[in-house]
C-alpha cells in the first residue's frame, strides 16, 4: 500500500511539473493493454498517436510503471485501461489523474453491465477482469472505447462511429466463428486446464469447464493442494492436454504433468494461451482477433487429438 501511495505521488507530480507536451495535432492515447490498443486503432486510424504500456508477454497483474510510462501518462489526452483491478497499483494511479482532471482516464472494462461480469472469489466486491475472452462482452468495452474518443475529439466523431460499426461486425463474426471451432472438442474432453483463472468468460461462452491453478491474478501463490486436485482432475477425466501461458511461468503446469505422470497418466502440455496480452505484433496472435484465434485453435486441437 505504501509503494502505491508513492507511485501515485510521482506520476501527479509529473503530470503537474512537466511542460505541456509538442503535439503533430493528432490525439495522444495511452492504453494499458494490447487488447484496447487494438480497438483503439481500428477505430481511430492514423487519427491518434497510441501507446501500449503492456507489451507482449507482459503479466499486468505485478506490473509496475515505468519512467518512460509516466512521461507517456503526462503526454497524453486520453487514458484507456482495463479497470476491474486488472491493472492492480496502476488503477490507483488512473482513478487519481482522471479525479483531479489532469487527464481523461476510462476504465473500458468496467462498461460491461454488472449482470455480465463473474465474481472474483475471495475479494469483497471485485469481479474477474478478464472480459476480453468474450467477444460479446468485449463489445461494451469497444464502445466505451469509442464514446472516451469521441468525448476527447469531438472532430473525429464521424469516423469513430463509423469505423466502430465494423470493428463491433467483426467482433460478432469472431463470436460465431469461434462457437463453430469449439463445437468439434467432444462434451467429455471439455475441460481446460490453465496456468492461472484467466479464461472463464472464455469457457462460459463456449462451453468448457475451467479450472487453473492460480487464481484470477497471478499475484496469487499456486497451493500444493491445488495442485493435487488438479492432478487428480485431470488423471480421473483422462484430460490429454494441459496449457501454459505466454505471460505466466509454466512450472505449476509442469508440476501437474509431473505428478500426473507419477501416477501413470501421460498429459502433454497442448501449447501457450495468451491469457493476459497479445503476441507479437506482427505475429499470428498480434492482433485481438489474431489472439483469439489461436488460443480456441490451440484449444481444439489438442483436446481432439
Amino acid at each position: 500500500m505504501q509503494f502505491r501511495t508513492v507511485l501515485v505521488g510521482i506520476v501527479l507530480f509529473v503530470l503537474t511539473a512537466c511542460a505541456t507536451p509538442v503535439t503533430d495535432g493528432r490525439l495522444r492515447v495511452v492504453a494499458t493493454t494490447g487488447q484496447i490498443s487494438d480497438a483503439v486503432r481500428a477505430i481511430a486510424g492514423d487519427r491518434v498517436l497510441l501507446r501500449t504500456l503492456l507489451g507482449p508477454g507482459i503479466d499486468p497483474h505485478t506490473y509496475i510503471a515505468t519512467e518512460s510510462d509516466l512521461f507517456a501518462l503526462q503526454e497524453a489526452n486520453l487514458i484507456l485501461y482495463n479497470g476491474l483491478h486488472l491493472e492492480a497499483g496502476l488503477s490507483r494511479v488512473f482513478e487519481n489523474i482522471h479525479r483531479r482532471g489532469y487527464v481523461r482516464a476510462v476504465a473500458v472494462a468496467e462498461a460491461v453491465p454488472q449482470h455480465l461480469l463473474l465474481e472474483w472469489p475471495d475479494h469483497d466486491k471485485a469481479y474477474d477482469p478478464h472480459v476480453w475472452h468474450d467477444p460479446q462482452r468485449w463489445r461494451y468495452a469497444v464502445i466505451a472505447i469509442r464514446d472516451a474518443l469521441i468525448a476527447v475529439d469531438p472532430a473525429g466523431s464521424e469516423i469513430y462511429q463509423q469505423r466502430s460499426e465494423r470493428y463491433l461486425a467483426d467482433l460478432q463474426a469472431l463470436d460465431r466463428e469461434l462457437r463453430m471451432m469449439a463445437e468439434r472438442i467432444p462434451p467429455e474432453r471439455r475441460i481446460l486446464v490453465t496456468a492461472h483463472d484467466a479464461f472463464r468468460y472464455f469457457g462460459q461462452a463456449y462451453g468448457l469447464r475451467v479450472e487453473a491453478v492460480q487464481g484470477i491474478s497471478t499475484a496469487t501463490e499456486a497451493s500444493a493442494s491445488t495442485i493435487r486436485a488438479l492432478t487428480e482432475l485431470v488423471v480421473t477425466n483422462r484430460i490429454p492436454a494441459i496449457f501454459v501461458e505466454t505471460s505466466v511461468s509454466p512450472r505449476t503446469i509442469e508440476a501437474v504433468q509431473n505428478a500426473a505422470r507419477a501416477v501413470g497418466h501421460e498429459v502433454r502440455v497442448g501449447g501457450a494461451l495468451y491469457s493476459d496480452s497479445l503476441g507479437e505484433p506482427d505475429g499470428p496472435a498480434g492482433t485481438y482477433f489474431g489472439m483469439m484465434r489461436h488460443n480456441m485453435q490451440t484449444i481444439v486441437e489438442a483436446l481432439t487429438s
